[in-house]
């Protein structure tokens, strides 16, 4: 059974009166005070902890001209993979020479519509098998290397948080030597192809490709330029009952008694009201000044 919250007395299913019959305390608001106080803590203490991610996620964008730049250089790599990434030729008795320069939205349509199937059967032919595996190669590192991309953008968010920096330039790193396997083993198709259809199929890479690559080294110099100089975060002071944010969890880290807690945040609001009690005043008496000096 339950007992009462204040002098322990055990309650019976005919103490049905609100109030304990034992010390006569109101059951069902005994206690109340405090377990507002302590929600309105949890709140204003949960409030502290957004309020710097929100710190640093301005930061992150406009923290100083390097991250305004960074965002830049985070979106240009997309705009180059609309570029010509490369190119590939048929030609034949019967079949009139064709020529496709090949960029995202080509890859993603050629993505949408292949057949893996036959792509697997291909790669394990004694003719062209080496030719399509490196097919195979390339088409997964470009796209890898694509949503790595998109990815970090979106992780710029947090890019002012503890691992912002070593997250960056990691995933920088990998995209990089991404797009790099890309180029080479595009490269490696359309040799080996070349060499089985001389007259047939022709490819090669285009210029979008190393400007795609070349976006990609410029974001990772910025990164590595903002890892070494810092970005300052401006945090915005936050209280937690009328005390700074950061002695209150120092204290709750440090196993203070709860009521002890809430005797400095009492003398903290009060010592805050006389202070805003003492400007107003102070305003008052030069508002008094000025009027009899006019």
């Amino acid at each position: 059974m339950a007992k009462c919250p204040k002098c322990g007395r055990r309650l019976t299913i005919f103490d049905w009166r609100p109030n304990c019959p034992g010390c006569g305390v109101n059951l069902v608001y005994y206690g109340r005070e405090e377990r507002l106080m302590n929600e309105a803590d949890a709140a204003e203490a949960e409030h502290a902890h957004l309020q710097k991610k929100l710190d640093r996620l301005k930061a992150s964008f406009v923290g100083s001209p390097l991250t305004i730049v960074r965002i830049i250089l985070s979106v240009l790599p997309i705009a180059a993979l609309m570029l010509p990434l490369c190119k590939v030729a048929f030609n034949g008795p019967f079949i009139e020479e064709t020529a496709k320069n090949i960029n995202a939205i080509e890859i993603y349509n050629l993505v949408s519509s292949i057949d893996f199937g036959a792509l697997f059967t291909m790669t394990g032919s004694s003719i062209v098998g080496s030719a399509f595996v490196a097919y195979a190669v390339a088409l997964i590192s470009v796209l890898l290397s694509l949503v790595i991309v998109i990815v970090s953008l979106v992780l710029l968010t947090m890019a002012c948080g503890p691992k912002g920096n070593v997250r960056n330039i990691t995933l920088n790193c990998l995209d990089i030597a991404l797009a790099v396997v890309s180029v080479i083993f595009f490269n490696k198709f359309a040799t080996d192809i070349h060499g089985v259809f001389p007259e047939f199929v022709t490819g090669s890479v285009q210029y979008g490709a190393y400007v795609y690559i070349g976006t990609l080294v410029l974001l990772l110099a910025i990164n590595i330029i903002i890892a070494k100089k810092g970005v300052a975060v401006k945090y915005k002071q936050c209280y937690v009952g009328g005390i700074p944010a950061e002695e209150y969890f120092e204290l709750v880290a440090a196993g203070t008694d709860i009521d002890t807690i809430h005797q400095m945040m009492a003398k903290a609001m009060a010592e805050k009201g006389y202070n805003e009690e003492i400007v107003a005043e102070a305003a008052e008496a030069s508002e008094e000044k000025e009027e009899v000096n006019a």
